[in-house]
């Protein structure tokens, strides 16, 4: 009888428990989706069509290629190749102050007319003075230098003589060449080192190199020589107080005006000039100063 009474309340409290109400689970509420901003819809397409599965598409690849290829390219042309594109037309030159014109030449002009040249004009103005080359690094020397350094002077151009500068040989044995081929009277422009390459050794030893040139030119020839470069090798290369010291021939093309803001002397502004008695083109140059001034620069 217990036993039944037993069971029975244990049946009472299953059944109860069985009536009692499961609590209900909570549906999680859906959030409303935050509505895309332009760019990030924007975003999304473009990403759509750039990668497929993981990968970035060929066409894409291949787009930038060629984008990239196409900036070069303009670059080149732009830096490089537009100067010469635009075929021999010159720059018209703004130059306020007194100038004096000029040219240089070497054996690239072949023959030289030098009654003709004397009488030429540049923009209606007579060319006064002329450089030429007369040697190149140890052991070259122009053949056509002595006979066009002689017709200079009897033509009554003022004149003056330039050696192309190899850093990467002896500069005392490139001093004692120029000072063995060039003899200058009074009358005469200072020598000029033409500085175009570095070399392979380096800024430091071009420096040092183009140091041991300049003293002992100076020293023999009692004068100051006058230092060629292009403008960007000038800023790069040279621009240290005792090249300052030194009068400054720059080269700067394409350009109406000389960027160059340091003190110079001559400027060569085109290589693609064309005078009376030379074949083909020669470079021009602008010295930056009188006539006057110009006289009182050359050897006494």
């Amino acid at each position: 009888m217990a036993e039944t009474t037993t069971k029975r309340k244990a049946t009472t409290t299953k059944a109860a428990a069985g009536n009692k109400k499961k609590p209900a689970k909570r549906t999680p509420r859906k959030r409303k989706a935050k509505k895309k901003s332009l760019s990030e819809r924007f975003g999304s397409w473009i990403a759509q069509r750039l990668y497929h599965k993981g990968e970035t598409r060929a066409w894409v690849i291949w787009s930038l290629t060629a984008l990239i290829g196409c900036f070069y390219l303009s670059a080149v042309y732009h830096f490089f190749l537009r100067p010469y594109a635009e075929g021999k037309k010159e720059v018209e030159i703004h130059f306020l102050s007194p100038h004096v014109h000029g040219l240089d030449i070497s054996h690239y002009q072949g023959t030289i007319d030098w009654p003709r040249l004397s009488l030429a004009a540049y923009k209606e103005q007579p060319v006064n003075f002329v450089f030429m080359k007369a040697t190149e690094g140890i052991d070259f020397v122009d053949h056509t230098f002595q006979h066009n350094f002689a017709s200079a002077r009897e033509c009554g151009m003022v004149r003056g003589a330039y050696h192309f500068f190899r850093p990467d040989v002896s500069a005392e044995k490139q001093a004692e060449l120029f000072i063995t081929h060039v003899k200058l009277s009074p009358g005469d422009l200072p020598p000029v080192l033409d500085i175009e390459v570095l070399g392979r050794k380096g800024n430091k030893a071009l420096q040092n190199a183009a140091r041991t040139w300049l003293l002992r030119v100076e020293q023999h020839y009692g004068v100051k020589p006058i230092i060629y470069a292009s403008y960007k090798f000038k800023l790069r290369h040279l621009n240290d107080p005792f090249f300052d010291a030194y009068p400054f021939w720059i080269a700067h093309y394409h350009v109406s005006q000389l960027e160059y803001t340091g003190p110079w002397k001559f400027w060569q502004h085109t290589d693609s000039g064309e005078l009376d008695g030379i074949k083909g083109d020669v470079d021009l140059n602008i010295f930056n100063g009188s006539l006057e001034e110009l006289m009182k620069m050359t050897i006494k």
